[in-house]
């Protein structure tokens, strides 16, 4: 895990005068799965959206498997594998259209793809590509859009709470899944709220709080933060960002 597979320098964001990322640096390894988590507005998502050039920065540099952002964007696009919060797939087309369809825009040898295809389709349990897109639940188009990413085997993954919506059989699966890749040499950079997720899988941890990037390590390395001595991640993820009166407010309801 020599190699530099996501680097940020100076990251920021501005909308008009609200600062949604401040000057975040990164700097994550090949073969690392890196969990970037933070409270509800942050800044993950918008994080995510300027890594993978859904979004231009207000300031800063970004690098994708030793490629600037700024000179190298269609490049980066075809390397790596984005699975959004929400998916946003095509309604109107059948599970195995959209399949075809992104082959297509990968311009992906089809017969190379079609054993992959199978495979994953049964691991994940998805037996529906022939009903429309329009009629899936949030689950079942967040497991057609796995599948249409991991397909493709990219060699970095951005993962936007990618559990959420699926059952515990799946996102067993997909956290297996993940391990093999990054065992691999696949580079995972993950959010989620479930830090159970973040404890057993990451590699190293990145906690964001508005805006700025207020701690990163390892799990050890994170507990060395620690004033009040905790060693759970959801402890020490409250802590870090000052939401540890969850007692105080439960305390204080009716």
């Amino acid at each position: 895990m020599n190699d530099i597979s996501i680097l940020a320098k100076n990251l920021t964001k501005k909308f008009g005068n609200y600062t949604a990322v401040d000057n975040v640096n990164l700097n994550i390894k090949e073969g690392e799965i890196y969990g970037f988590l933070g409270p509800n507005g942050a800044g993950k998502t918008t994080s995510i959206r300027m890594l993978t050039g859904t979004l231009t920065p207000t300031e800063g540099e970004i690098s994708i498997l030793g490629l600037s952002m700024s000179k190298s964007e269609l490049d980066i696009k075809r390397a790596i594998g984005v699975v959004p919060d929400e998916p946003k797939i095509y309604e109107g087309l059948r599970g195995r259209e959209f399949l075809d369809f992104v082959i297509g825009v990968y311009r992906l040898e089809k017969n190379d793809v079609l054993p992959r295809i199978e495979e994953l389709t049964s691991a994940f349990d998805v037996d529906y590509l022939e009903d429309y897109i329009g009629d899936y639940s949030h689950g079942m188009s967040q497991k057609l859009m796995l599948i249409s990413v991991l397909m493709r085997q990219p060699k970095v993954l951005f993962l936007d709470e990618p559990t959420v919506g699926l059952d515990a059989r799946a996102s067993r699966i997909l956290k297996e899944l993940l391990n093999k890749y990054a065992e691999e040499g696949c580079t995972v950079f993950l959010t989620t709220h479930v830090l159970e997720i973040a404890e057993k899988m990451c590699h190293r941890i990145g906690i964001i709080d508005d805006g700025r990037l207020i701690a990163e390590g390892s799990l050890e390395e994170l507990r060395h933060l620690s004033h009040e001595g905790h060693t759970s991640l959801e402890d020490l993820f409250l802590e870090l960002t000052g939401n540890e009166d969850v007692g105080d407010v439960v305390e204080a309801l009716q």
